[in-house]
């Protein structure tokens, strides 16, 4: 007997937790391409990141993620800019587990529900985080960060849900790394800093430990 969709949406976020504990990072591969997505994804499972994130403005996404979803077991293999419903189900029909994108759009969030993926849309107000987690958002996107430092993060996490998971991304270091954890953020969405169209895998891996690495340095100092 299949799963229902309450019952595959209740199993993409219990996995995605668990990728969140084991380490909080978001690789987000834009610009990658289908012949490179299965070397740049085992380098990244090797390091010991789990999310991985395709934004649907690189070529040919979907195709990248059907071999990512379907070769790496260990890794949680979803979408980004995803900007509409049809989007949604694109991404579902390619094995896509989750989908990312700038900004709140009540239709996505409903659409990722209705087909049993976790939506993660971009916010920057506290209006926006309220409506996205009331519309059924798995967690909220902090974007771009640089608009929103630590400061507005602390106050925004005094008033949200302590459950309630805040991934603030665009612009982050490794050294900013720490100043976002105290204010509460739950990790963190990693771009241009750890992929860029021409990398060698080699450079994703290194790229890889050296931010996983840095996140655990954050976490012992806490």
């Amino acid at each position: 007997m299949g799963l229902t969709l309450s019952d595959s949406a209740a199993n993409s976020e219990r996995d995605f937790r668990s990728a969140l504990a084991q380490l909080p990072l978001v690789a987000i591969l834009r610009g990658l391409t289908p012949a490179e997505s299965i070397a740049v994804g085992t380098a990244l499972v090797d390091a010991g990141w789990r999310l991985i994130e395709v934004p649907l403005n690189s070529p040919q996404p979907l195709d990248s993620i059907a071999r990512m979803a379907a070769e790496l077991p260990a890794a949680f293999v979803g979408a980004g800019t995803v900007l509409t419903a049809a989007a949604v189900r694109s991404v579902r029909d390619a094995g896509g587990r989750f989908v990312v994108a700038p900004n709140f759009d009540r239709s996505v969030v409903h659409a990722a529900r209705d087909v049993g993926l976790l939506a993660l849309p971009g916010v920057l107000t506290a209006s926006e985080a309220f409506a996205a987690l009331s519309a059924g958002a798995a967690a909220i996107k902090l974007f771009p960060a640089e608009m929103i430092p630590p400061e507005a993060v602390k106050a925004l996490r005094a008033v949200l849900d302590p459950a309630a998971i805040v991934l603030p991304v665009g612009g982050i270091t490794t050294a900013r790394m720490a100043p976002y954890l105290a204010a509460g953020a739950n990790g963190f969405g990693i771009g241009s800093a750890l992929y860029r169209p021409g990398m060698s895998v080699d450079e994703v891996r290194r790229n890889a430990d050296e931010w996983g690495a840095a996140f655990g340095r954050c976490q012992a100092a806490r």
